[in-house]
């Protein structure tokens, strides 16, 4: 049984048992997050929402709250003196590992 749930302005296919990386979500490690933006279903059938599917939801656990790997953003234009810029981004992230899935 997997579904598509949708978090964070993304799309992921979960499963029972699973740990996903999604968009920071305010929640302490050891909490559940109840996720009920869930597109599509597949167990023996496949329910499709238009756009969710009603009275459906995934139950999460959070795993860890952290920050992914720096990435370095350098902008530079030739010829110029003073057109050099180097900037870091780390973006915030929520581990949690999906416990159920009902709908």
């Amino acid at each position: 049984m997997y579904a598509v749930i949708e978090t964070g302005g993304k799309q992921l296919k979960v499963e029972k048992g699973q740990s996903i990386f999604v968009e920071k979500i305010v929640a302490e490690p050891g909490d559940e997050v109840v996720i009920d933006k869930v597109c599509l279903i597949s167990d023996n059938q496949v329910k499709i929402g238009k756009p969710y599917i009603e009275g459906a939801k995934v139950t999460c656990k959070v795993e860890k709250q952290g920050k992914d790997k720096k990435i370095v953003i350098f902008k530079y234009k030739q010829k110029k003196g003073s057109t050099r810029r180097k900037q870091g981004h780390r973006q915030p992230y929520t581990k949690l590992l999906v416990e159920a899935i009902e709908g």
